[in-house]
């Protein structure tokens, strides 16, 4: 798999029937290995050894409805208190981030109200704070660590 732009980490991999599988720390189970689901396990070691955010707090490929839709969000990091506090839309790495990226995530934000939204295609992640009061976000230069 091609290289990203985030630290290096340590995955487990499987081969079943000719095809790779990684391990999902999250969903403990493998799942197969496609570009977009590198992106995600990145993503996901990113924010658990560089953000510190709890894996317990970390929710991943879940259904959600979407205008009457069924949608399927990439990462969810929850607060203690059950409130969302990041959305992340993963993209293969060949999938350049585009409006319609950010037009995807802030749909799923409408139906899921988070603070912070993070689209990435593994070599290029752009980060926002939600502001509800003035109706926008706020680009960030990276989302902050987790708080207790």
């Amino acid at each position: 798999m091609q290289q990203l732009s985030f630290p290096t980490y340590e995955f487990r991999f499987k081969n079943s029937k000719n095809k790779i599988h990684i391990f999902d720390q999250i969903r403990k189970k493998f799942i197969l290995l496609q570009p977009e689901e590198w992106v995600r396990q990145h993503v996901v070691k990113y924010l658990i050894h560089q953000k510190n955010y709890p894996i317990s707090l970390i929710n991943v490929e879940k259904v959600l409805t979407v205008n009457g839709l069924k949608k399927r969000y990439d990462v969810i990091v929850y607060n203690s208190d059950g409130s969302i506090e990041l959305i992340v839309e993963c993209k293969a790495p060949t999938i350049p981030i585009s409006q319609a990226t950010f037009d995807q995530i802030a749909r799923y934000n409408s139906a899921l109200r988070g603070n912070l939204l993070m689209v990435t295609n593994g070599l290029q992640h752009y980060y926002c704070k939600m502001d509800y009061e003035k109706e926008k976000y706020i680009f960030l230069k990276d989302i902050p660590p987790y708080m207790l």
